[in-house]
């Protein structure tokens, strides 16, 4: 190619869409985020949109029926087991969710605020036990939970209890326990970048200006990571409302939870209509929760 020819390509005007794309940057973003999006979109969608329209048919013995109706929400509004699953599915979740963002708030405080050197080792330690398989973690628990586990066995030796505590495993108390620790670090991890990103300054000027440790957290540090501690709720509470294997390995019958119903709806039940519309309430009880949760992120900020 001559000099001719490179002075005549650099004569062209760009084209529109050149010229539109250089002018604006948030358009080069979307654009370079367009195929992740468009397929994150199709997946699900298209699964949502199905689950939707399934709900709306019946079952006759074991045919499916494609004439659209509201009979299956009308039968989980006449039978009460289908409320009280899901209010327990809600309260073991946000049980699972206070407990585990009020032990893991010291753990992020203490890193962010009380070491200076190996931050990054010591973000890997807490998160270790997390690089194993969660299938393994939770059976790890019933050896600990079991009636003759780790923990009935400590109790025995110390002389607390005379006979193994039955209620330790198989039990809401074990699916609330184990949900806590298996999803730990979801919250540990935003608690820690909102306490990171605090400005040291104003604790600074705060002692300049005599408030104690206790009252420079209560007035700064705590409120300052409180949209941390909110996108820890989030995390722990959306995945932990529809549990599945946690209920069905230590919950017995009485820590079944609503995702366990769906299951058995699509499984050994075969009713996937019901499946589907119990699936579609689910959804929409955890979009509810989700914009409590971004309502009350939204007062926070304030």
């Amino acid at each position: 190619m001559t000099l001719a020819d490179h002075s005549a390509m650099a004569a062209v005007p760009p084209r529109a869409l050149t010229r539109f794309l250089h002018r604006h940057e948030a358009w080069r973003g979307y654009l370079l985020l367009a195929p992740a999006l468009t397929l994150m979109a199709a997946a699900i969608l298209f699964p949502l949109g199905m689950t939707v329209v399934m709900s709306t048919w019946s079952l006759s013995g074991y045919d499916m029926v494609t004439t659209p109706g509201i009979g299956n929400y009308t039968a989980m509004v006449e039978n009460p087991m289908f409320g009280v699953l899901i209010g327990r599915s809600l309260a073991v979740a946000t049980t699972a969710t206070l407990v585990t963002v009020a032990l893991c708030y010291p753990m992020a405080y203490f890193v962010a605020f009380h070491t200076y050197r190996h931050k990054a080792l010591w973000l890997i330690v807490m998160t270790l036990p997390f690089w194993t398989s969660y299938l393994l973690r939770v059976f790890a628990w019933k050896v600990v939970l079991g009636y003759e586990g780790v923990l009935n066995t400590a109790l025995l030796g110390l002389g607390v209890v005379e006979q193994p505590v039955a209620a330790l495993l198989y039990s809401q108390t074990a699916v609330t326990i184990v949900l806590a620790h298996s999803w730990a670090a979801f919250a540990i991890l935003p608690i820690y970048v909102s306490l990171e990103k605090i400005d040291r300054t104003y604790l600074e000027a705060a002692a300049d200006l005599g408030d104690s440790p206790a009252r420079r957290f209560w007035r700064i540090t705590f409120p300052l990571s409180l949209p941390g501690v909110v996108a820890a709720c989030i995390m722990m509470f959306v995945p932990t409302v529809g549990e599945y294997i946690t209920p069905a390995m230590v919950g017995g019958p009485d820590g079944m939870l609503i995702g366990n119903l769906i299951q058995a709806m699509f499984g050994p039940m075969n009713n996937w209509p019901a499946g589907a519309a119990l699936a579609v309430v689910m959804i929409l009880t955890i979009g509810l929760a989700g914009l409590a949760f971004l309502l009350l992120d939204r007062l926070v900020r304030r």
